[in-house]
This record gives C-alpha cells, structure tokens and sequence, in this order.
C-alpha cells in the first residue's frame, strides 16, 4: 500500500515538473527524469527506481540520525554522570570549609584572658 502511494507521489510530481517544464537538470542526484521515457512499462519502472532509491535514501539517512542521537544520549549520560561527581566534591567542600570556619571561630572564643596588673 505505502509503495502504491508513493508511486502515485512521484508520479503527481512527475507530472507537475512535466507540467511546468521548469529542471532540466536533476534537483535530486540519483533520481531519474521519468518525464521523457515513452511507453508506460518504462515510465512505471522509472518511478519504481526512483521510489526505491529515495525509501533507501530515507533509510539510510534514519540510520544516520538514529546513530547520532544515540552517540548524543550516552554523551548526556556521562555528563549527567559527572555532574553528580562534581556536586559531591562541591558538598564536601562546602563542610570542610564549615568546619574550618567553626574550628576558628571556636579559636576565636576562647582567646587568653589579659591579666591586668594590679594597681598599687
């Protein structure tokens, strides 16, 4: 059914480029120009190539993309990955420095009393 759909796409396309006479020059590299083949078992072949050239071109480029949305997600997962190492390192840091700075506050509080010398 779908190849019966597309046939009938190019086919409507065929027929519009034949209609306006506008590439004479193919603005698809593979595709063929079914507009001057004579004889409807040739012309119905032409589009059967073109069909099967353009599902395989659509294959490959899915392929493509799959692959790089794949390479894209394992990218994230690692970055996700190391976002968590970094925020650990980060939160321990954060109480390394908290503990310091009670450390010398507690330093601070407990500074030596001055005698001060008796008057005479």
């Amino acid at each position: 059914m779908f190849k019966i759909a597309a046939v009938g796409l190019v086919l409507s396309c065929g027929l519009v480029i034949a209609g306006f006479r506008v590439a004479a020059a193919q603005d698809i590299a593979g595709v063929e120009d079914c507009t001057k083949t004579t004889g409807l078992d040739k012309r119905t072949g032409c589009l059967q190539s073109n069909v099967n050239f353009l599902q395989q071109l659509v294959t490959k480029n899915a392929l493509d993309a799959r692959q790089r949305l794949n390479a894209a997600g394992s990218e994230i997962a690692a970055l996700k990955h190391e976002i968590v190492a970094l925020k650990s390192t980060v939160a321990s840091l954060q109480a390394n420095v908290e503990q310091l700075q009670a450390a010398q506050k507690a330093a601070g509080d407990k500074k030596p009393e001055i005698k001060k010398p008796d008057a005479k």
